[in-house]
């Protein structure tokens, strides 16, 4: 399971030492896992509903430039072809030179089993879980977790965590580490000392506490440390070093990008920002630019050989409206994009079965209509990177799911 402190206790026990924890420590949560092999995994939850159509635009449909009043391919510098039929929107330009290299893809209107509600919560909670619906209530565990649970000699890098929530995603019996840039631990040198004789009747405290020393981050002085803790004080230290600089998302990305270097196969985080009920060219822009710099970070981050077997994997809640609202938006639609990225990805394409956009193609009569369950694509995605037989991710890992065929994701 992913090992937590007791916030309250730890809190009580920080009370004794003049321990200073900041505020909202986990706005959005890394969760990273150790597995065997070389394969390394990234899953990016993109939450509020990504509007697929105007992130990558079916432009090549004779119904798209009557839907959202632009032909979606411009030559003004905006959003740039991709294979005759398909433009990327502007904001995504730095991941051209992925596109190009084989290295980015997509999946088009796909969905989870998700209908007609369209609550974000709902939602949400469906697409982690990794299930066909809620109706007997949601699992213990999600999808990833359950992963990890059939992979062999799986291990979590760390009981570390700290915080008010965690990602479900994740959430299981199989033990993860959790982490946030913005926690932030402030310790006086006598406080580490007296934290350390107060713990060490607790051998999970003690463990947590020295672990949190090592991973926390701040904007103090560096953390005073004995001699003989030199290495614990570098450790701190080049954790702040590393991240003064950069947005969170780019702070996330470059602390996972350095775990999947060394033991970590897994991480997961979300990004928020996809709900563009108003204002959709300035909202989503922002929202696009920030994945672009997140995904490039990890690249940049990981290296030349590690980024040759890393897949990240970019999934929303649901898709939007066809057609653009009176307030230049779009709302809570079914069908949706998937984002890939990675040294090993066969990129370079749009995959899946484009189901059109005239009215009567449509999904009942406003949204695009999902022609693949976006779990099939992650299900592939894992019987690549790691093994695991179709029968065990249609019942185990994503029940009720059907892979249907091999999309030949990976190189």
């Amino acid at each position: 399971m992913i090992e937590q402190l007791n916030r309250r206790a730890f809190l009580g026990r920080s009370a004794l030492l003049g321990c200073s924890l900041a505020a909202s420590p986990l706005l959005t949560p890394l969760s990273l896992a150790a597995t065997p092999g070389d394969n390394r995994l990234v899953v990016i939850l993109l939450r509020g509903g990504m509007d697929g159509l105007d992130v990558v635009r079916p432009y090549g449909d004779p119904a798209y430039a009557a839907l959202r009043g632009d032909a979606g391919l411009k030559d003004d510098g905006g959003a740039v072809d991709l294979d005759g039929y398909f433009a990327l929107h502007p904001a995504l330009r730095p991941l051209l030179p992925l596109w190009d290299q084989g290295q980015l893809g997509f999946a088009h209107a796909v969905s989870t089993p998700y209908r007609d509600k369209r609550s974000h919560f709902d939602g949400q909670d469906l697409l982690e879980a990794g299930i066909t619906d809620s109706a007997g209530g949601l699992p213990r565990d999600g999808w990833l977790n359950r992963v990890l649970q059939h992979l062999p000699n799986s291990s979590a890098q760390s009981a570390y965590g700290i915080g008010q929530e965690q990602l479900a995603v994740l959430t299981g019996p199989a033990p993860v580490q959790r982490w946030s840039p913005t926690s932030d631990l402030v310790l006086s040198p006598q406080a580490i000392r007296l934290a350390e004789l107060i713990m060490k009747e607790d051998p999970a405290f003690d463990t947590a506490f020295r672990q949190a020393l090592s991973i926390a981050d701040g904007d103090g002085d560096p953390v005073a440390v004995t001699a003989s803790d030199k290495k614990k004080a570098a450790l701190v230290n080049a954790n702040r070093a590393t991240k003064k600089d950069g947005n969170l998302e780019q702070q996330i990305a470059r602390f996972a990008g350095k775990r999947l270097r060394e033991d970590t196969r897994i991480a997961s985080f979300s990004i928020n920002g996809w709900d563009t009920h108003q204002r959709q060219d300035v909202s989503l822009a922002k929202a696009l630019e920030r994945l672009a710099q997140t995904i490039l970070t990890l690249q940049a981050t990981v290296g030349g050989p590690v980024w040759n077997k890393t897949t990240v994997v970019a999934v929303t809640e649901f898709g939007r409206t066809a057609k653009i609202n009176g307030t230049n938006g779009t709302d809570h639609g079914t069908g949706g994009l998937m984002v890939m990225a990675g040294g090993g990805l066969r990129g370079g394409r749009v995959i899946g079965d484009w189901p059109g956009l005239e009215e009567a193609q449509l999904y009942d009569r406003r949204d695009l209509m999902p022609t693949r369950d976006v779990r099939s694509v992650l299900g592939w995605l894992l019987h690549s990177q790691y093994g695991l037989p179709a029968s065990t991710l249609e019942t185990s890992i994503f029940p009720g799911m059907e892979m249907g065929s091999d999309m030949g994701l990976l190189r």
